[in-house]
């Protein structure tokens, strides 16, 4: 009986911490990367004091280091907001709609002319 209360108590506290998990934007991410560049203090300091898993620091830091990898490389590629996709699918169905009626006017200049000959 004591085994089943203890694995149900230690469900109930893994389900807090997974709900209360703290999220951390991306600059808050590049900010504790940078501290740790800075090497004022050790990566398990710099964890304890932001209270993050080393093993998400490092992730951090391998993400960062790519991202600035790339970059370097030249490589400009960037992830596109939900704004600027919705933008860019207005600006291409608009873009649709003139090649069609262009082409509409195409067609018919081209039958009177042809109906000249």
């Amino acid at each position: 009986m004591k085994t089943q209360k203890k694995q149900t108590t230690e469900n109930f506290i893994k389900e807090i911490r997974r709900k209360t998990k703290r999220i951390f934007s991306s600059e808050q991410k590049i900010q504790i990367v940078m501290e740790a560049l800075r090497a004022e203090m050790s990566v398990a300091e710099l964890c304890r004091k932001y209270g993050i898993h080393e093993s998400s620091f490092y992730k951090w830091n391998k993400e960062f280091l790519e991202a600035g990898k790339k970059r370097l490389a030249g490589d400009t590629v960037r992830e596109a907001t939900s704004d600027e996709v919705s933008e860019l699918r207005k600006e291409n169905q608009r873009l649709k709609e003139i090649v069609a009626d262009l082409v509409l006017r195409y067609d018919i200049v081209k039958k009177s002319l042809s109906e000249l000959d």
